[in-house]
């Protein structure tokens, strides 16, 4: 309907089709798992390491963290069809960094933990492009890496 009204494809538009959602699933568990070292490495100083990284990681290497550079993934801003910087990285990734912080509070904090990541997972479901609440608020998607010609 979209290419009816503009004239332009929905790839012109920014409209692109969501990455797998096992493939983002898989990911997210890898820095999730480097998140969760950085924590016990030294307890104060690591869990502020494991929250920079998950404000930061999309920011490096062309908007693709360590997990998702693994699996082929690749957040963007499908406006300017640019990768994510470090900008949109810490805007998507505000509401895992505080579910981070509240899960460093034992009991109320893992459940807050696990309700605010498994919101995420049902709009990543859900979204007609994969996109979770962070997505939606930085205007990011995440693609199968190669599916959009982006610098690195």
């Amino acid at each position: 309907m979209a290419e009816e009204a503009t004239g332009q494809s929905p790839v012109e538009l920014g409209v692109y089709p969501k990455a797998q959602v096992l493939n983002r699933f898989i990911a997210k568990v890898i820095d999730l798992l480097i998140v969760a070292a950085a924590s016990k490495l030294v307890p104060p100083v690591g869990v502020l390491a494991g929250l920079a990284y998950i404000l930061l990681a999309d920011g490096f290497g062309g908007g693709r963290s360590v997990g998702k550079r693994l699996i082929g993934l690749q957040t963007i801003v499908p406006r300017t069809r640019d990768p994510a910087g470090f900008k949109e990285s810490i805007i998507r990734n505000l509401p895992c960094g505080l579910a981070q912080l509240a899960f460093e509070i034992p009991y109320v904090g893992w459940i807050g933990w696990g309700a605010v990541l498994s919101l995420e997972a049902l709009l990543v479901i859900g979204n007609e492009q994969g996109r979770r609440l962070g997505d939606e608020i930085a205007k990011t998607q995440v693609l199968e890496s190669g599916q959009l010609d982006v610098p690195d």
